[in-house]
């Protein structure tokens, strides 16, 4: 699917509002692919009143949503292996609450949980503003919002 930034802002607030905890949602792309507008516009979505900037440097953080839920935005970027992430407190997530956001999964190697969604995000040659989407389900997570109608095309 082909989405313009600003679908791409609506798709991930509509998420952030309709899915159920716990869920994990793999962001994948290369950079400035839009992991992270994705992933401010889920937390929006799910209540996060506050700034989310990106955790390139902090690796993690957490923020309180509505409805008790909590939104745990990690960036894999700056892990060398799949065994450091141990260290970020990995073993606990998805806590019963937790919509977790994993920018870089990839890094996490076989760690990812069995079940979430992989989202895959780049930007086609020559077009900055729009955003190609590519969704896969791995295993059974919960439903995830539908794309939103694009003026973008497909």
């Amino acid at each position: 699917m082909r989405l313009s930034e600003e679908d791409l802002r609506r798709w991930g607030h509509r998420i952030g509002e309709m899915l159920t905890p716990p869920a994990v949602l793999a962001l994948s792309g290369p950079l400035g692919a839009g992991k992270s507008v994705l992933a401010r516009a889920i937390g929006a979505g799910a209540g996060v009143r506050e700034a989310m900037p990106s955790p390139t440097y902090t690796l993690v953080q957490r923020y309180g949503a509505s409805s008790g839920r909590e939104v745990v935005h990690l960036d894999l970027y700056r892990i060398d292996a799949p065994d450091e992430i141990w260290e970020l407190g990995w073993a606990q997530l998805p806590g019963e609450c937790d919509l977790v956001l994993v920018e870089w999964p990839e890094r996490a190697g076989e760690l990812l949980p069995h079940d979430h969604w992989r989202i895959e995000l780049a930007t086609p040659l020559g077009q900055p503003r729009l955003r190609d989407v590519k969704v896969v389900r791995v295993g059974t997570p919960h439903e995830l919002a539908p794309f939103p109608m694009s003026s973008a095309g497909a």
